[in-house]
């Protein structure tokens, strides 16, 4: 065989792997380069009625704002999420504070913005909730550092919003155990445990509603407290101003109390909004930056106030980091047994 031949097959060999090593471009049909896209997993119907809610709109202002493609890989669950950033089929997607928490503590995965709360917050505060002139609440108002409120629900009826809720379970059992107001009853590694130890520390009256059940979620959990099923109810600390202190009175619901009978105890921890996760593996630190900058934007012009309101449904996404953004939370529902194990079943795909 002649030079040249020779030559000719190692020049395209290594245009070949210079290509593979490089993954950061390719070239179309009429030889001109096209930059590799940004994947964001993204929840997709099959069609959309109205097109204002197409999140389609979501990628076309995106590569608009860049100047590089973004495309949507769709999924139909945060397990699915998880996977796309975990195997490189995705570089970013949000999702909830609960999957967020699974990729950043098992999956090296980062966040790189959150979503806001209808009061501008990016999270929400898990509290308990008990009645003017019970112990609890007397302990809070008496100015005395030595009686504790929290060491006082120590036996009383508890209300739930449901089984492994955040604020109205997870996130308050988790300050219980980690500050060692109550032991975990049974195998540490088990999230049935908690149940027993739940029914240990408050009662076995303890109130853990089914879905569907009078006193599930938070309404359930105030309505429990208010008609005196309960002693303690545990939800976030907009719960009573929805429930019970709406502009039109009629709102409210019939089985409120007056507003000075809910005292509302100091925070547990709090309950992180949807965070934007992403592969540092797969996305560039510029390219993060710019889809997070674009992201910001959107309350700048009506079309992104739309996308906003109509797709993310947030009235705003502001940048921020894991451990701003997580920790708070990571630490509580740590102290949960058996917690890490659930989580990751709940949210494989």
């Amino acid at each position: 065989m002649s030079i040249k031949p020779i030559f000719l097959v190692l020049i395209i060999a290594a245009s070949s792997l210079s290509g593979c090593i490089a993954g950061e471009q390719r070239i179309d049909d009429d030889g001109v380069i096209v930059p590799e896209s940004i994947k964001i997993a993204f929840s997709i119907k099959d069609d959309y009625s109205n097109f204002d809610e197409n999140p389609y709109r979501l990628a076309d202002y995106l590569t608009e704002q860049i100047g590089k493609p973004v495309e949507l890989y769709p999924i139909t669950s945060d397990a699915l999420a998880l996977e796309a950033l975990r195997f490189g089929s995705a570089d970013m997607a949000f999702m909830d504070g609960g999957a967020g928490w699974v990729g950043w503590q098992n999956y090296g995965l980062q966040v790189a913005a959150a979503d806001l709360k209808s009061d501008g917050r990016t999270y929400y505060q898990a509290h308990a909730w008990v009645l003017n002139g019970s112990d609890a609440a007397n302990a809070l108002q008496d100015d005395n550092e030595s009686t504790d409120p929290f060491a006082l629900l120590e036996g009383k009826t508890s209300c739930h919003t449901g089984w492994l809720k955040s604020a109205g379970m997870l996130i308050p059992m988790g300050y219980l155990i980690g500050n060692n107001y109550t032991e975990v009853l049974g195998d540490s590694e088990d999230i049935e445990s908690l149940r027993n130890t739940i029914f240990n520390f408050f009662n076995e009256d303890a109130s853990i509603p089914e879905s569907g059940t009078p006193y599930y979620g938070y309404g359930g959990a105030l309505k429990c407290l208010s008609d005196g099923t309960g002693d303690v109810a545990f939800a976030k600390d907009s719960t009573v101003d929805k429930y019970c202190n709406n502009d039109q009175v009629e709102e409210d619901e019939d089985w409120c109390l007056g507003l000075q009978d809910y005292i509302k105890l100091p925070a547990f921890g709090n309950a992180p909004s949807h965070p934007l996760m992403y592969q540092p593996n797969s996305i560039s630190e510029s390219d993060k930056a710019a889809i997070v900058s674009a992201l910001v934007s959107l309350q700048e012009s009506e079309d992104g106030l739309s996308i906003l309101e109509n797709i993310l449904n947030t009235p705003g996404i502001i940048e921020t980091d894991a451990e701003s953004h997580l920790n708070s939370y990571s630490g509580l529902i740590s102290q949960v047994p058996g917690i890490s194990q659930y989580m990751e079943e709940k949210y494989q795909a």
